[in-house]
């Protein structure tokens, strides 16, 4: 089985709000010197394609990314998970392509793979959350897709090559059986948390031979797939303000507090109405 699992790079959500910054007439957010981490979902997504592997003899994991340069980090990342192999797709133009155009670039990257089983995506990204990437990307593959699933497992006969799927929903879970080609889209449970990396496969991964591509390379025109954010349009990106006001209720003892407490109180209610 050949297994494809996209992966996303993002900023550390665990940035100190007091050192976020966005561009407000760029409409994106500014890095800074923060540091840029694979997306969360898209490490559940790695890490349950690698216990996969180890259930299918003769399985192998891509692990493929459509980003700047600094994404190598995150392919030298899953090497060092032991991915098999990693693709890296120069992002061109803008730093928050729509969904439509990353589906677009992840399908020309994986026909260029050949035949795939199985493509596998994290649910949704950890900065925008659109959570469309995946439908997009079946729907441009033409591969039927499964959403939230959380465990695969090898179905039926040994080497019968089906797989089953348990899916999260909103009412529990569902379990179906499928046969690949397909897409799923991973969410993380307590099975799938992503695994540390050994300190040799950390420095293995940096011998292992990383693929990369050009939009040119994908047969894609780069004009078009720069400024094709047509797909939809961020208005407005700011940073929430939350004004707070104190005020010391008054008295020298307690009684006296309460009473003052309880008529600031009163005086609000009847405000509202």
């Amino acid at each position: 089985m050949k297994i494809v699992v996209c992966l996303k790079q993002v900023l550390d959500p665990d940035l100190p709000a007091r050192d976020f910054k966005i561009d407000p007439a760029a409409k994106e957010a500014q890095r800074g010197n923060a540091n840029l981490v694979t997306n969360i979902f898209c490490e559940n997504a790695l890490e349950t394609a690698l216990q996969l592997r180890d259930k299918i003899p003769g399985t192998t994991v891509t692990a493929l990314c459509y980003g700047g340069g600094e994404a190598e980090d995150s392919l030298r990342k899953a090497l060092a998970m032991t991915a098999d192999g990693a693709i890296l797709v120069a992002r061109e133009g803008s730093t928050n392509p729509d969904p439509l155009t990353v589906a677009r670039v992840l399908a020309a990257a994986i026909r260029k793979e050949g035949e795939v089983d199985l493509v596998m995506v994290g649910r949704e990204s950890g900065d925008w959350g659109v959570g469309q990437t995946g439908g997009l990307l079946a729907e441009e593959l033409g591969l039927p897709a499964l959403g939230f699933v959380d465990t695969l497992d090898p179905a039926g006969s040994p080497g019968g090559g089906g797989l089953r799927l348990r899916r999260q929903t909103d009412a529990g879970f569902e379990v179906a059986e499928a046969e690949p080609p397909l897409l799923v889209t991973i969410t993380n449970n307590e099975a799938n948390v992503p695994r540390i990396p050994k300190t040799r496969d950390v420095m293995m991964s940096y011998r292992k031979p990383l693929t990369k591509h050009t939009l040119a390379d994908l047969g894609l025109d780069g004009d078009e797939t720069r400024t094709a954010n047509g797909y939809y349009e961020v208005e407005e990106l700011f940073v929430p303000e939350k004004q707070v006001r104190c005020e010391l209720v008054a008295g020298d003892s307690l009684e006296e507090r309460v009473d003052d407490l309880a008529r600031r109180i009163a005086s609000v209610v009847n405000a509202i109405g």
